[in-house]
This record gives structure tokens, C-alpha cells and sequence, in this order.
């Protein structure tokens, strides 16, 4: 099936085609409302040598050991770990969030996202979080009874954004709808195309009606009783004809032949 056929089954078909066709309309616009937005805030943060390393020089930024990414992928482990989500959710953060190493950062910088339905919660959420993470950065080294000047510090790089809107979901959802419905929507297409041409084939299957057998009408000749014309003068009048009978072609028999002796 080219698509020139393709164009004139959809046609033939209309009557199916464009209902489901308004449906799905229907289910994209249903989507679309029903489908929350999501909001997103972020912020930055990074780790800073304590204050007795960064003596030598007095510029914390420029002693950013390799020690400190460790550090900083362990912070963001216990961050996201149940115990940190428990406590949390104490301090008045219910929504999703997430800590993690900054992509393609080429120091201990730290991502601290937190996404929801509400602008202000998610913005407030953010907040508490970065909160959280330097305090729990303390609590971890103050575990292990490390001075206050030898502590990793915490520095905020880029303060909590304002959240922005994440499309992404809702359009995957639009698109799943949409797809869904034009391709139901030819499917009953083709299958009502199917089951009309399966339907059209055993009509003209069935045997027609044997045709009466009409007997051949002979051919009119003059009547018997009919006065014949009278005849010219000087010519002889015409003698009767008398119609032969005709035997079917079945009938006839090839005249003898006398035998070869016989002169």
C-alpha cells in the first residue's frame, strides 16, 4: 500500500477518522490543563580550606585541595541520604530535592536543587536546604573532633534562583497523548477500510440466478388462408414456399458414401 492509497482509505474513511482525530485534540488539551507545572530553584555552593590551611596565603580560593571534592561528594551523600530527608521534613521541607556535584566542575562545588508545584515553597525550600547542608557539614567534622580552625568551610557561590518553570514533563506528557491518538485513530481507520472490503468480495461471490430458458420463436410465415397477390401478366406466378424444418447441429449425420466398388 503506497501512499497515494493510504490518502484515499483515510478519505473513504472520514467518518471514523475525524472523530478520533477530535478526541485526541481533546486528550492533548486535557493534558496540557491537567498536567501541573513543575518550578525548580537551584544554588551553588563550594568547599573552602579551613582557615588555619588557607594561613599561608590568606586566599581560601586559592588553596582548593583535592581533598576538598572528596569531602564534597560526601556531604552531598549524606544530604540525600533517609535520615537527612527525615530531618528535613521536620524543618518544614516536604518537597523533592536533590544534592550533587556541580557537572563539569573543576572544583568541590556542590549543586542543591529542590523542584515543586508552589514558587515560594520551592524558593524557601531551597533556602532551608543550603541551610541544612553547611550544618551538616559541621556536625560531620565535629564527629571526628576536628578544631574549629582546621574545619572545611562552606561558601555560598550563587544564592537560591528564582524558581523557574520545567516543561519538559508536562510537554512529554502532551506528546505521549498525541501520538497515542493519531495512531488509534488509524488504526480503526484501516480496520473499518478491512472489514468493508472483506464484506464487498462475498456479495459478488454468490451465484446469480439462472436465466429462464426461452424456446426460439419460428419464423413467421404467410398465412394458409391468405389470398395470394395477384400475378402480373406475361409472368407465371410464383410457386409456395414451404419452410424446411431444421435439425439442430446435434442431429445431423454426415451423408453415407457409397462403397468404393460401387461405379
Amino acid at each position: 500500500m503506497d501512499l497515494a492509497e493510504i490518502f484515499r482509505v483515510m478519505c473513504r474513511r472520514w467518518y471514523v477518522l475525524v472523530p478520533g482525530l477530535l478526541l485526541t485534540a481533546g486528550l492533548v488539551a486535557g493534558a496540557w490543563l491537567l498536567v501541573p507545572v513543575s518550578y525548580a530553584s537551584q544554588s551553588t555552593v563550594a568547599m573552602l580550606n579551613s582557615r588555619k590551611g588557607a594561613a599561608a596565603d590568606g586566599n581560601p580560593f586559592l588553596s582548593m585541595e583535592p581533598s576538598l571534592t572528596g569531602m564534597a561528594d560526601s556531604l552531598a551523600r549524606n544530604v540525600n541520604s533517609d535520615a537527612s530527608k527525615a530531618e528535613l521534613k521536620k524543618q518544614g521541607l516536604t518537597l523533592k530535592y536533590e544534592a550533587k556535584i556541580a557537572d563539569n566542575a573543576q572544583g568541590p562545588l556542590l549543586w542543591l536543587t529542590v523542584t515543586g508545584e508552589d514558587r515560594t515553597a520551592v524558593l524557601q525550600g531551597n533556602r532551608t536546604l543550603m541551610a541544612f547542608t553547611a550544618q551538616r557539614l559541621t556536625d560531620l567534622q565535629a564527629e571526628q573532633a576536628v578544631p574549629s580552625d582546621a574545619m572545611i568551610r562552606i561558601t555560598t557561590i550563587v544564592p537560591p534562583q528564582n524558581p523557574e518553570a520545567q516543561l519538559k514533563s508536562k510537554i512529554q506528557y502532551v506528546i505521549m497523548g498525541a501520538g497515542l491518538g493519531i495512531v488509534l485513530s488509524l488504526v480503526a481507520t484501516f480496520f473499518a477500510e478491512a472489514r468493508r472490503r472483506a464484506r464487498t468480495p462475498a456479495r459478488h461471490r454468490q451465484d446469480p440466478e439462472p436465466a429462464p430458458e426461452t424456446e426460439p420463436t419460428p419464423e413467421a410465415g404467410p398465412e394458409p388462408d391468405a389470398d395470394p397477390p395477384p400475378a402480373e401478366p406475361g409472368r407465371q406466378p410464383d410457386q409456395p414456399t414451404v419452410p424446411l424444418p431444421v435439425l439442430p447441429v446435434a442431429e445431423r449425420r454426415p451423408a453415407k458414401r457409397p462403397p468404393s466398388w460401387v461405379k
